[in-house]
């Protein structure tokens, strides 16, 4: 839902394009949950990685 929401898709359509393996970025399914790589959607966001550690 957080995904959806920093894209501006509802939940309805988020889990829809989610089955459908349709969403922008990258999901994962783990059981009954999804999960979307945040690296994936971090730069469709266009938002850089800070990799200095």
């Amino acid at each position: 839902m957080t995904a959806g929401r920093a894209l501006g898709i509802g939940r309805t359509k988020a889990y829809e394009l989610a089955r459908a393996e349709d969403f922008p970025a990258r999901v994962l399914r783990l059981g009954n949950t999804y999960r979307v790589v945040t690296a994936d959607l971090l730069r469709l966001l266009g938002v850089e990685e800070d990799n200095a550690a």
